[in-house]
């Protein structure tokens, strides 16, 4: 099956799929780590038992994302030494420190505080079990730093010298590499993404159980919370997603006519093309549906600004323009769709109806995986967009690969497909299934035996799980 495929292909589409893998489980676990650490920073602030009971529903699902975002990011690295030997060789004494410094901050502060925010609820203090939950959900935030600086760099090199064997150097001022002049705006980009992922998945399930029972409060809470992301953040994004447009503009112009499908370069003001065909043969993008002069007025702010296509750019630098398109199309269709159910609950809210709106409910399950194919379909914009180079401008794709035969890294290939929809297909079964149980007050289980589930996540009843508190719930008046 694998034959009519080079060996570079391969090595390609193995990266592509383990890191797709890959990106759906930390872009999970960003947010929700930091949805625990409200929860239970509520919980202490007020007493209500239901923030606890939703703290200890959501951190059975942590514990399970939080293992298969580990294991599948240590299988991927591999591939750097296996499959990418030259690019490693060139570009690590650069790539390698800032990995190494993700490795002894983000990963050794998850790891020393996970154990406590796992299995030490009735062991410690609760402030201590909150400073604990704290220092994870800061954990993620700096392993996605260094690994964001990592990529960034790669998209836009700066701070570099080129030794004379070719390999990329540091320069005198190790900051110019970290912050090189995409960071910034693909750092907020992406954890506003994890962020909104986490709301999403959080208010499809409180949605799926409020359609079940309206009354659950537990649904009620938890569908509130993350109608109120959907809101707020929705818009941010949306914002920031256009910084990060316009800084990609400058600094990698081929990519934004390649998500635009400009083939043509346009003096007097560039159309928004909105669906279309892209053909690359033919340069020109079949049944284009298109604003005319929009494009220049959003990357220009000017009607009449010209904007070059992609005839100024060698045909043998041009990206993949057809995958780019489209996958620029699925993630910016998903924000605004996004953007929708915000303020349709913000309306629901304001009529004093948010748990009495099925279909709004109903469009928010449909809406639970939303995040995760916009994470996707951005990290293919972003990545495919920068071909045909692994650092942007400076080293191809094809001259960063390993020395390999194709039937070696098709044979790979072919395992990492079966081992990973095999344990991981299992993981998010797993995970589904404990979201299809409803939370209730206590948190024990379906009944007092059943602690299975409790057992994954490391928690133990304990008395402040008494399941007869209920003059902590709040009223319906107060969770709206």
């Amino acid at each position: 099956m694998f034959e009519i495929f080079d060996a570079l292909l391969l090595a390609r589409i193995q990266f592509a799929f383990t890191v797709s893998f890959h990106f759906f489980f930390p872009a999970f676990s960003i947010g929700l780590a930091s949805y625990l650490m409200v929860l239970e920073g509520l919980w202490l602030k007020t007493g209500n038992q239901l923030y606890l009971d939703l703290f200890k529903y959501w951190i059975k699902i942590f514990a399970i994302a939080f293992a298969m975002g580990v294991v599948s990011g240590i299988v991927m690295s591999y591939q750097f030494g296996t499959n990418w030997s030259v690019f490693s060789d060139v570009a690590g004494p650069v790539i390698g420190p800032l990995m190494a410094y993700e490795v002894l901050t983000a990963f050794f502060l998850e790891a020393g505080f996970l154990g406590v925010m796992l299995f030490g609820m009735n062991k410690v203090g609760k402030k201590l079990h909150f400073f604990a939950t704290c220092m994870v959900a800061f954990g993620t935030f700096v392993s996605a730093f260094w690994i964001l600086s990592v990529n960034s760099w790669m998209q836009t090199p700066t701070g570099f010298e080129i030794a004379a064997n070719g390999q990329f150097l540091p320069g005198p001022s190790w900051w110019d590499i970290v912050f090189n002049p995409s960071f910034p705006y693909r750092l907020v980009h992406t954890v506003m993404a994890a962020y909104l992922t986490t709301a999403f998945v959080v208010g499809g399930v409180g949605a799926w159980h409020l359609l079940k029972d309206k009354a659950n409060l537990h649904a009620r809470k938890m569908f509130s919370m993350a109608m109120w992301m959907a809101a707020i953040v929705t818009p941010l994004q949306i914002f920031a997603g256009d910084m990060h447009g316009l800084n990609t503009l400058e600094h990698q112009p081929a990519k934004v006519m390649a998500m635009e499908g400009h083939f043509e370069s346009h003096p007097d003001g560039a159309p928004l093309i909105l669906f279309g065909i892209p053909d690359s043969e033919e340069r020109t993008v079949h049944y284009a549906i298109e604003i005319p002069k929009l494009s220049s007025l959003i990357l220009k702010h000017d009607w009449n600004a010209p904007l070059d296509g992609l005839d100024t750019i060698p045909d043998d630098e041009e990206p993949p323009v057809g995958m780019v398109f489209w996958s620029f199309r699925i993630m910016v269709g998903i924000g605004f769709a996004m953007l929708g159910i915000g303020l349709w609950s913000l309306y629901g809210r304001f009529r004093k109806r948010l748990y009495d709106m099925p279909w709004l409910h109903r469009a928010a399950v449909l809406m639970a995986p939303s995040g995760f194919i916009a994470v996707l379909a951005g990290w293919i914009t972003t990545e495919v967009g920068r071909q045909p180079y692994v650092i942007y401008g400076l080293l191809r794709t094809a001259d960063a690969a390993s020395p390999l035969d194709a039937p070696a890294v098709a044979a790979s290939l072919l395992a990492f497909i079966l081992v990973y929809f095999t344990v991981f297909g299992i993981g998010v079964w797993y995970i589904l299934r404990l979201m299809a149980k409803p939370p209730h007050t206590g948190e024990l289980g379906a009944k007092r035996g059943d602690s299975g589930p409790i057992r994954t996540a490391g928690i133990t009843p304990g008395p402040t799980q008494n399941p007869g508190h209920a003059e902590t719930l709040p009223t319906q008046k107060e969770d709206v």
